[in-house]
């Protein structure tokens, strides 16, 4: 699936994160993800990004301090040449592979695959049939959606400011080689 548009907003009436994600292949993925999700996934994600930033930069053995650094270089870099000017669009005829109405997340499992790709499998298990898809980040991509998930975070005046930008240890591997986060 290649990511042609991402986009991360608050929907107020929900009070819920809307992520929706446009692919080349015109096809539209959305995603409901609550305030309790968004405190427990978005410092996973921020921890695998640091991994994934020494993987591509074969920094794996460096100290705390330096992949930290490689890391905001790196996310100062993408938001630099990033374009977040240009408004999500929704193609009319897009292809709704999940459904017209958002998943809702309810679970994640969160890998960091060697090919210096971040693995998420966003799941919805508050209904009997448990939808599920499965995306592939590069780098670049996680960037854009930790910098459009901040955002949104804080116009949702959720409170989460200190946890879902707080350092992290980049040095702590992102548990075994899957993490799951449940609801």
């Amino acid at each position: 699936m290649g990511i042609h548009q991402l986009s991360v907003h608050h929907d107020e009436r929900q009070d819920r994160l809307l992520l929706r994600l446009n692919t080349q292949a015109g096809e539209e993925f959305r995603f409901w993800l609550t305030r309790r999700m968004a405190a427990r996934l978005l410092p996973a994600i921020e921890q695998a990004i640091a991994t994934l930033e020494s993987q591509r930069s074969g920094m794996l053995g460096a100290d705390a301090p330096a992949r930290q650094m490689l890391t905001e270089m790196q996310r100062e870099a993408f938001v630099q040449q990033a374009d977040f000017n240009t408004p999500f669009s929704a193609a009319p005829n897009a292809l709704l592979p999940l459904g017209e109405l958002p998943l809702l997340v309810t679970d994640v499992q969160l890998s960091v695959l060697p090919q210096a790709l971040l693995q998420l499998v966003l799941q919805d298990h508050s209904q009997p049939q448990g939808r599920h898809c499965q995306l592939q980040l590069p780098a670049q991509l996680v960037h854009g959606l930790l910098h459009l998930s901040r955002q949104a975070v804080f116009k949702a005046e959720w409170g989460l400011g200190a946890d879902t930008t707080a350092p992290l240890d980049p040095a702590e591997p992102v548990a075994s080689p899957e993490t799951r986060y449940a609801h």
